[in-house]
């Protein structure tokens, strides 16, 4: 483990004036301990820590907070669990640092995440605190002053070898809080580890458990769960699907993506397998060197689509969690759909309107679980689920009559994800396996073709402004608002974009002729 990346993030803290506080409190008989997630990530060798936790002991909350109050803006966030959000004044890096004394938690053992018993008390050894913690290699900490790591779990042998373990008995971790279950899963996606066998055998126990009601609500919010969902998904989408199928949450959460199994495509153009495997090998695609050779130096537009945050992004920030969601979901209306020649005398296995009705799927299913609630990703279902409805724009034959202005609006168009329409549709074509063998890639190849022909026309996503806007139209025919100055624009639109019409006079020309 990388303990001497642990002191130099202190150091660090300390050269740049945030630890200022440390002196006073040490004096004053305190122990500081760096706590939880930091400690975790910077033993990993992650060098950029975001969010400091702190435990302070041996300080009564008061005297805490008078010493933290003259060096800061200090915010007491939870009275009752003697939590501190402390700012040190005159700061260009706004870091905000969680500092808490030591407390223990008593279950109500309902499952529900808030459902606890808590108590602080500064004169309670830092061990003790460490044990209420849900996994071993969250119950890490770092003894400021000693340079010390404190580690009563074994969470430093686990990181080593990549295990997720929950502190103690795993049934009694889990049915202190059921939401730590997707906890476990989410981490094992963020770090690549493994779930240890005791806690998985617990997960595939209790999962079912994450439906229950207390009084008419959710012991667990489904924000909560459509958070770790999406983490999941984002960190490693093949390693979440497998965990989440494999445990039970795909059943108790997206139950409709199980139709996705056995359900037959035809060979000759996904000889991969049902709609669950070639859904499966979608995500596998997304994070592959193909996709990252593909999109990693932007050679479509030249930028990333700039609406797209840094937030809630994978780690070479190439896909987010509504590419991730719409590559999920774009078959799930295969199974509802499906007409086969056995069945039903159609000239060959079709799925005539999945793409709307999976759609239309995903869109109840984000509602339901609330995905645009977490706080942590930058989802927007509808966007998600125009993905799904247009993931069918692949055709080649489509692609060959498609109109110039079509193709403008879908990926030239801030109001649509066109960046990320490109990449579903990659992975979609990169996972269709032709019987003769390899991808049909040509679907694809031609609508970056026809993209990069329209793009000399202008600069990056910025083609050239209309010749004419509708109020022009109107003055120069003498008509007043409607549908026909609408398809006039439209039309006048895609011969500019074509180069038939060449600057404002050629417009005005044409259209008088229209309107003859």
């Amino acid at each position: 483990m990388k303990q001497e990346n642990l002191k130099k993030i202190i150091r660090q803290l300390k050269c740049d004036g945030f630890l200022s506080w440390q002196e006073k409190v040490e004096k004053n008989g305190g122990e500081i301990f760096l706590v939880g997630g930091a400690v975790r990530d910077a033993l990993l060798g992650n060098k950029k820590v975001k969010d400091y936790d702190f435990v302070v002991r041996g300080v009564e909350i008061e005297k805490l907070e008078k010493i933290l109050a003259s060096l800061g803006r200090v915010e007491l966030v939870g009275k009752n669990f003697g939590v501190y959000k402390f700012m040190p004044t005159g700061k260009k890096m706004k870091i905000a640092f969680d500092i808490a004394l030591p407390r223990t938690e008593i279950s109500l053992a309902t499952g529900g995440y808030k459902d606890f018993k808590i108590s602080y008390d500064h004169r309670l050894k830092i061990e003790d605190d460490l044990g209420r913690r849900d996994f071993t290699i969250n119950a890490l900490a770092w003894n400021l002053k000693r340079e010390e790591l404190i580690d009563e779990f074994g969470g430093g042998k686990d990181l080593k070898q990549g295990f997720i373990r929950t502190v103690g008995n795993a049934q009694e971790r889990f049915q202190e809080d059921y939401s730590r279950m997707f906890r476990g899963i989410r981490f094992a996606c963020q770090l690549d580890f493994r779930i240890e066998d005791k806690t998985w055998t617990a997960i595939k126990k209790m999962i079912k458990k994450i439906n229950e009601e207390r009084d008419g609500e959710r012991i667990v919010p489904y924000e909560v769960v459509g958070e770790e969902i999406l983490k999941a998904f984002v960190y490693n989408p093949t390693e979440a699907f497998d965990l989440m199928d494999k445990s039970g949450v795909i059943k108790e959460t997206m139950p409709e993506l199980l139709e996705m199994k056995n359900c037959p495509q035809p060979k000759n153009w996904h000889s991969e397998g049902d709609v669950w495997t070639h859904t499966r090998l979608c995500l596998k695609n997304l994070n592959s060197e193909a996709f990252r050779e593909r999109f990693s130096q932007e050679i479509i537009f030249g930028e990333q689509d700039k609406r797209q945050k840094a937030k809630g992004k994978s780690k070479e920030g190439l896909y987010g969690a509504e590419l991730v969601m719409a590559v999920l979901f774009h078959d799930v209306g295969k199974p509802l759909t499906i007409t086969t020649p056995e069945k039903d005398g159609a000239d060959r296995i079709r799925f005539s309107g999945h793409d709307e009705l999976g759609a239309k799927m995903a869109e109840e299913i984000f509602k339901k679980l609330k995905l645009s609630a977490g706080p942590d990703f930058d989802f927007e279902p509808e966007r998600a689920s125009w993905l799904i409805r247009k993931h069918l724009l692949f055709g080649v034959e489509r692609i060959k009559e498609m109109k110039v202005s079509t193709i403008e609006k879908y990926f030239f168009s801030e109001k649509y994800s066109g960046e990320d329409l490109l990449k579903l549709g990659f992975v979609d074509s990169l996972s269709s396996i032709r019987d003769s063998g390899g991808p049909f890639l040509e679907s694809f190849d031609l609508m970056v073709e026809r993209i990069n022909e329209l793009k000399k026309l202008g600069k990056g996503r910025q083609l050239p402004k209309p010749f004419l806007d509708g109020n022009e139209v109107m003055k120069i025919l003498k008509i007043k608002p409607g549908k026909k100055v609408g398809k006039i624009l439209e039309e006048l639109r895609e011969k500019q974009l074509a180069g038939k019409i060449r600057n404002k006079k050629e417009a005005e020309r044409e259209i008088r002729k229209v309107g003859r």
